[in-house]
């Protein structure tokens, strides 16, 4: 996939004002308007236009491919990386050019069709989207937060500019990475004394040193040395919420075996598990006396712990 220049489309810089880049889209539709232009091609530079401007009219839109292509020049080799998405809210609006383009697709997740917006009634405010990073800890527990949002919006002459908000927040014990918290009216301003949109944040969780997340599962590695994981004892498991849970390994427990503390996920009507995965830990053989209990160990067992393999 070619990576779509949509500054050059327009013929206008990256710090054009939104009237400058209204004034560009309307010269050039009408010069390749399929109905009126005998141009070759005419059709598709008419879309390809459309395309550009649906992009940098949005607010939203347009700081999302800010961030995208700042590092990108029009027909280089482009792949969008997985989950590149900042959390921007990707509304339908007047494209003007039809169908968008398979790159169009790749960046916003569909094909946006045409509304024409009715601008002398009164409208809502665009719905806003923004992602936040929560503590494992605060979907146990639940907790209010205080964050700051760096959201885009146009400043008095028309450029792109982002502003600071900060807001209060609970976060309802039990929450996923994935949902959202839905914040009414704190979303773009109507027009026409139409109301605010929403906004809406959706949760992630900050990296844990100890934990993985799985949906409402939660995995933790456990650490045995190898005459634990061989004979069997008992370990008290941390969870997220701060308890501790006294686990039983049984003997004979091999690497990698996963066992279920039910129940002790992430809260919900139906709560995840807590999966223990041990992991043998080998300690180094540093004194004579070490090294001799290693030695004792090769002459006391008759195993080959390769001998599954073949040639």
């Amino acid at each position: 996939m070619k990576f779509k220049d949509y500054y050059e489309t327009l013929g206008v810089a990256r710090s054009a004002t939104q009237d400058e880049i209204k004034q560009a889209y309307r010269k050039l539709a009408r010069k390749y308007h399929p109905d009126v232009s005998k141009e070759v091609g005419a059709e598709e530079r008419f879309k390809e236009v459309g395309e550009a401007f649906a992009v940098l009219k949005d607010t939203e839109k347009r700081a999302a491919y800010d961030q995208m292509g700042s590092n990108w020049k029009s027909g280089q080799d482009f792949t969008p990386p997985p989950n590149w998405n900042p959390g921007f809210e990707f509304s339908d609006g007047d494209f003007g050019g039809g169908d968008q383009s398979d790159f169009f697709e790749s960046l916003f997740g569909r094909r946006a069709q045409g509304a024409r917006q009715h601008q002398a009634r009164p409208q809502k405010g665009q719905d806003q989207h923004a992602k936040i990073m929560i503590d494992l800890v605060d979907a146990y527990e639940g907790a209010k937060r205080t964050i700051s949002l760096s959201m885009p919006a146009m400043d008095a002459q028309g450029h792109l500019v982002y502003q600071e908000r900060k807001l209060d927040i609970s976060i309802p014990k039990g929450i996923r990475a994935g949902q959202n918290l839905r914040l009414s009216g704190q979303g773009g301003p109507g027009y026409a004394e139409g109301g605010a949109g929403d906004l809406y944040l959706e949760i992630g969780f900050n990296p844990n040193p100890i934990y993985r997340v799985d949906g409402k599962d939660v995995y933790l590695d456990l650490p045995l040395s190898p005459w634990e994981a061989a004979l069997g004892t008992s370990v008290n498991v941390p969870t997220p919420a701060g308890s501790l849970l006294e686990l039983k390994v049984p003997a004979g427990t091999a690497a990698g075996r996963k066992m279920r503390l039910k129940g002790k996920g992430i809260p919900s009507k139906e709560p995840g598990d807590l999966y223990v995965v041990p992991t043998i830990v080998v300690p180094s053989a540093e004194t004579e006396a070490q090294k001799e209990a290693y030695r004792a160990l090769e002459s006391a067992f008759d195993f080959n712990p390769r001998s599954h393999l073949k040639g």
